[in-house]
């Protein structure tokens, strides 16, 4: 069944939210022949992870997903046939009066962040009846689990995953493009918030026992990486060498071709949402930076995912993990835990590939979305 779906989202944590959006939008359409809206209030962010976006547009269509700009105030439209409110952010009052009158009624889905935590299969799929309006909202949580909302990831771009990691050649093209220097024994990507722990890791990769190349994208993390090579400051392009490590900073990639970055690296420091998510299917080693929450709402979802990923490791590894996660979210800038960490990572290199294989397995967040919209029309 063809169902309309608006999506709405709101650009908080930078390219995480958008990211995911349109990761849903396109697969909805490509995967299940769904009609999609997508609602954006910051087309310039979306902009830099798909450069066919045209930020002064208020409405294209790009990919076959019809792209609107959400403004203050709501253009006059007929809602979709569902409604999701995607990461916390509510549509407008004059929208939710559109969706009490319609006929017959939207399916109202909450989108939540991917948690590990328990809470989720409890939660996943419970509803919220307005306290005004004849409507209903329904929760639908992504995790760990048959009973939460699933995992993201593209069939599509998971086969394509596993051809490029598969093809020499097409990854020595990519590095050849990136301007990769040769004779380099471990590639490590750095996508981060604002750190005071990147000096620490980059200390400890100066005193690596192979050659190390660290690919930080721009962006907001280049102050403290600039800080870790005592310059005032690093720009796109720039390549500096200490050590047995060399760093070179890249410019900002749009998605498709920063995923291709994560499936080709060794180990990928990742934040937020979607390049998490990207790096667990990568198959390569990983350390997630959170989105800071009030009152540290981060770290239950930090130790629930550990609980989930760490297991299988030998004890040493897994405290070393540990260790390395908990002081890279706390900001510490200590390169004995990196350098502990480094000591197991042909360990934790076997385990990502295990953990890659297990979330292929473990159902898909977009076509539990749209059994879940289907069973409620």
């Amino acid at each position: 069944m063809r169902l309309s779906w608006d999506i709405f989202c709101t650009v908080v944590d930078n390219y995480g939210d958008i990211g995911i959006c349109w990761r849903v939008a396109r697969q909805l359409v490509r995967e299940h022949g769904q009609e999609a809206r997508l609602w954006v209030d910051d087309l310039e962010t979306f902009h830099r992870i798909c450069p066919q976006v045209d930020a002064r547009l208020d409405r294209q269509m790009v990919e076959a997903v019809t792209i609107r700009r959400w403004p203050q105030a709501m253009p006059a439209v007929r809602p979709a046939d569902v409604v999701v409110e995607a990461f916390a952010c509510h549509v407008p009052e004059s929208f939710l009066l559109a969706m009490a009158v319609r006929e017959p009624r939207p399916v109202w889905i909450n989108l939540e962040y991917f948690s590990a935590e328990a809470w989720v299969a409890e939660n996943h799929g419970l509803s919220s009846p307005h306290p005004r309006l004849p409507l209903t909202q329904y929760f639908f949580i992504p995790g760990i689990g048959a009973d939460a909302g699933g995992v993201l990831g593209n069939p599509a771009e998971l086969n394509a995953l596993a051809a490029f990691q598969k093809d020499a050649g097409a990854q020595q093209a990519f590095w050849d493009e990136l301007g990769l220097p040769a004779g380099v024994a471990l590639r490590i990507s750095l996508f981060a918030y604002d750190n005071p722990a990147i000096p620490g890791l980059i200390e400890a990769l100066k005193d690596a026992d192979m050659p190390v190349c660290l690919l930080a994208s721009e962006g907001k993390s280049l102050g403290q990486v600039a800080a870790g090579l005592d310059l005032a400051g690093l720009k796109a392009g720039e390549r500096h060498r200490r050590g047995n490590l060399t760093v070179q900073v890249l410019p900002f990639m749009a998605q498709d071709r920063y995923d291709r970055l994560l499936w080709a690296c060794d180990v990928n420091f990742v934040r937020g949402e979607d390049s998490f998510i990207r790096a667990q299917h990568a198959g390569r080693s990983l350390a997630w930076q959170a989105y800071v929450q009030e009152d540290g709402a981060q770290w239950p979802k930090i130790e629930a995912f550990l609980c989930h990923y760490a297991a299988g490791l030998s004890a040493p590894a897994e405290a070393a993990l540990r260790e390395a996660w908990r002081g890279w979210n706390a900001g510490e800038s200590r390169p004995e835990i990196w350098a502990e960490w480094l000591a197991h990572l042909p360990e934790y290199q076997a385990h990502a590939r295990a953990w890659a294989g297990k979330l292929r397995a473990w159902p898909n967040l977009v076509d539990k979305l749209v059994k879940f919209a289907l069973s409620k029309v």
